[in-house]
């Protein structure tokens, strides 16, 4: 009887979750196989085969994908770092590497427009000091895109990490050590097998709300088109709901993919789970 009581309290929390979510999910899903009334899967074909959809589609992948690595790499050393400090310093160390998060996306992407701007800070200094003669065109690339996302989603990455790597037992490291074992082989054999969790979390969550990013790469990006700011424009801008449909579902489908294959390379590199 108790378990009875117990699956009744799920009950409102499945219902939201298959009202808001589950249901309009499907509406959406079962609308873009929909053409004159009939079941098609033209729309599918329209979007593969058409170049301009196919280049956003990949400069988006590239760009999360960029923005994973990056994020992997800024954030390792500094959550390896802050997970050896004591607590107190550990919890300081925390707050400011969230601390970003607490500023809105809008406001961080305008920060980076007056840093990387033509006439922006980092020019300014380059041209202030003779690097160079001309000013860097950044802004309203994928490189000005990656930059902001890189700041976005590198706290997600670090807190992530810090989360295993204080679990690790430094023990273990400096044993290996003692026994003739390379940093690289350390890094290698120890401690990437036993991060594998920390990591497939924090590259599943830099990379889906990269890719499902859609403030920073509209101010930042300027004409270059990712998924989202595509799936905006159709939606509001042209009212093709239809297409706006099928962005979606291709953006659920990729990020579904993408987990399935971070969960291969886990398995690969912790076999043992």
């Amino acid at each position: 009887m108790k378990k009875k009581y117990i699956y009744l309290l799920l009950l409102p929390g499945v219902l939201f979750l298959t009202l808001f979510m589950i249901v309009p999910l499907a509406l959406t899903f079962a609308g873009t196989f929909s053409d004159a009334g009939s079941f098609s899967f033209q729309g599918y074909l329209n979007f593969f085969q058409n170049a301009y959809f196919m280049e956003i589609l990949w400069t988006t992948i590239r760009v999360s994908l960029l923005t994973t690595v990056f994020c992997i790499v800024l954030g390792f050393p500094a959550a390896y770092y802050i997970s050896g400090l004591r607590a107190r310093t550990k919890a300081l160390m925390l707050l400011l590497a969230v601390f970003p998060l607490l500023v809105s996306p809008v406001v961080r992407s305008f920060s980076w427009m007056i840093i990387l701007g033509r006439n922006g800070l980092l020019n300014q200094f380059l041209l202030g000091v003779g690097i160079r003669s001309e000013p860097l065109e950044i802004m309203y690339t994928p490189i000005a895109v990656n930059i902001g996302l890189v700041h976005l989603f590198l706290p997600l990455m670090i807190v992530t990490l810090v989360g295993i790597l204080e679990n690790v037992d430094r023990n273990l490291l400096e044993a290996a050590e003692s026994l003739g074992a390379s940093k690289v082989t350390i890094f290698r054999k120890i401690l990437l097998p036993l991060c594998v969790p920390g990591l497939m979390i924090g590259c599943t969550l830099v990379f889906v709300g990269s890719f499902t990013a859609y403030t920073t790469p509209a101010l930042l990006g300027g004409n270059q088109r990712v998924i989202s700011t595509f799936l905006y424009q159709n939606a509001v801008t042209l009212n093709d709901w239809h297409v706006a449909s099928i962005v979606s579902v291709i953006m659920i489908a990729v990020t579904v993919l993408f987990i399935l294959i971070i969960n291969k390379i886990a398995l690969k590199l912790n076999p043992r789970g």
